[in-house]
């Protein structure tokens, strides 16, 4: 056995361990959300077919999302800390300590200013739609909370940083700040972006404001959950975005 070998054991370990953490998420959101959204939709094809297919898109992008972080992150100093001891035998538990308070902070914080949003600064076209489009809290944690983070901060914001350090920096030490301020908002603003889909199946059509509200608010929360990857790792942002949709849900039940 070389010594090159147990590394890149560790590393298949480790995106298998992600991918299917993240394809959690992926069947949570396609089982439940997929048939509401063909519902009024005479198909072409079984619907178990489109689910099939949706689900081995999802899974391969995510795939590619992961692998890339796992090739990438280490050389830019960014860590899933929970997920490595998971497959190295290492203690999860004291992984997870100096993730715990800042995510859940984050969280709570996330929590309240979605469940604002949606209750005061959603016009009645989208809260309308919110209401006729139901995504379960189980969708919204594991795809919200895990799959989203493994796309857009392990996958993409890892390979902003990692395209800076190594074309603009040089590999010369550590990535600059700016560069990793610049990754998460990108990272961010695309998360937001990614929102506009489901929004414009709820409402028709797109206003401005509808756009401003959507764009703005997701990336407020990227850039939060970006920061959190980076200073302290990927379960902190995890566990703040899932934490988010918990708190954001358990607020609209006591306001109903």
């Amino acid at each position: 056995m070389t010594p090159a070998e147990p590394i890149k054991t560790q590393r298949l370990r480790l995106g298998l361990c992600m991918w299917v953490a993240g394809m959690l998420g992926v069947i949570a959101i396609t089982v439940t959300v997929l048939p509401q959204l063909v519902a009024d939709v005479t198909l072409a094809v079984p619907l178990w077919l489109v689910l099939l297919a949706s689900t081995a898109q999802s899974a391969l992008l995510l795939a590619v999302a992961v692998w890339l972080g796992v090739a990438l992150a280490p050389k830019v100093g960014f860590r899933a800390a929970a997920f490595e001891a998971a497959v190295t035998a290492g203690s999860v538990r004291s992984a997870l300590r100096p993730q715990l308070r800042p995510g859940l902070v984050a969280g709570v914080v996330g929590g309240i200013g979605l469940f604002a949003m949606g209750g005061f600064g959603f016009p009645a076209a989208l809260a309308e739609g919110e209401q006729q489009f139901t995504v379960p809290i189980i969708a919204r944690v594991l795809y919200g909370g895990v799959t989203e983070e493994l796309l857009l901060r392990w996958g993409l914001m890892t390979v902003l940083v990692w395209l800076a350090w190594r074309f603009l920096q040089h590999r010369s030490g550590t990535p600059r700040s700016l560069y990793v301020w610049l990754a998460i908002f990108v990272s961010a603003l695309l998360f937001g972006a990614g929102h506009l889909p489901a929004a414009a199946m709820q409402v028709g059509e797109l206003t401005g404001y509808v756009v401003l509200l959507i764009v703005g608010a997701n990336t407020t929360f990227g850039i939060l959950f970006g920061y959190l990857y980076w200073r302290y790792a990927l379960e902190a942002a995890v566990i703040a975005h899932a934490f988010a949709h918990l708190v954001s849900y358990v607020l609209s039940l006591g306001a109903t």
